[in-house]
């Protein structure tokens, strides 16, 4: 997280692309006080849209395209669409400056660009969002870890619409019971649900990758938060974390999510952090 903080005589300028629940926790944070940091420019599909909003904010922020971003910012936290990850991202780690991502689905379509940061001594940061448990994760992967398997439960209208369901003709809209609708790779999941995964994917590239990581995907009409199970077996330990997310105003996002983009930037400059 080195990047984060390398300037220490200047407050880091942020740029948020998408106001979404997450980009607008983001923004709300910044514009109250995160020490280090402060909100520089945000992107936005409709910039009309969002004008009243931002007029709400301490210090109205500079109203940019995508790739102009990097030009007026230090950090991206990218909360778009994932098809935009790559247009976002790739100004940044190429001048050594810290991408903050959210899409972590499409950085599986985009591998080149780790390689790209590595090269410009850029940094990729994908929070923990939610899910609890990835600084265990990242420690058993210091070992060997022999498996990876994580069950997801959603309601259904947080996960219609998914491009996997779309393609298969699986109907869930109409259910009364829970019906289990993908089992496979975290790969393959981040590609059939790229709203609704990226949660895996994290899990994946703490631990042993989106080619091991099994995940289970289930439609559930009685849930009303999304949950996640984890079980993990490791030659250092074996553990199982659980998680029941609250959804915020969009559906496939947990309100958690937000909090951890917030809480990954206040933690740079603490005097006490806890956490690997």
């Amino acid at each position: 997280m080195a990047n984060l903080t390398k300037n220490s005589e200047r407050d880091l300028r942020v740029a948020i692309a998408g106001l979404g629940p997450i980009g607008k926790g983001a923004a709300e944070a910044l514009d109250a006080g995160i020490d280090g940091f402060s909100l520089a420019a945000v992107s936005v599909q409709d910039p009309e849209k969002h004008h009243n909003w931002l007029g709400t904010l301490k210090k109205f922020p500079a109203i940019l395209p995508v790739e102009a971003l990097s030009d007026a910012a230090d950090v991206v936290i990218e909360c778009a669409p994932a098809k935009l990850l790559r247009s976002i991202v790739t100004p940044f780690v190429e001048t050594g400056k810290t991408a903050i991502v959210l899409s972590a689905g499409a950085l599986l379509e985009n591998e080149d660009l780790i390689d790209i940061a590595k090269k410009n001594r850029g940094q990729i940061v994908v929070p923990t969002g939610a899910l609890i448990g990835l600084d265990a994760v990242t420690a058993a992967a210091v070992g060997e870890i022999h498996s990876v398997r994580m069950v997801t439960r959603k309601p259904v209208r947080g996960l219609v619409g998914a491009p996997f369901l779309v393609e298969n003709n699986i109907d869930i809209e109409s259910i009364k019971e829970p019906m289990k609708v993908f089992e496979g790779t975290a790969r393959d999941a981040a590609k059939g649900f790229p709203a609704n995964l990226n949660v895996a994917v994290a899990l994946s590239l703490a631990g042993i990758g989106p080619d091991r990581t099994v995940l289970e995907i289930w439609a559930d009409p009685a849930l009303t938060r999304n949950t996640h199970r984890i079980e993990v077996d490791a030659d250092s330990a074996r553990f199982s974390m659980a998680i029941e997310g609250i959804p915020s105003e969009n559906p496939k996002t947990g309100r958690i999510t937000a909090l951890s983009v917030i809480a990954l930037l206040r933690k740079q400059r603490a005097a006490l952090r806890v956490g690997t």
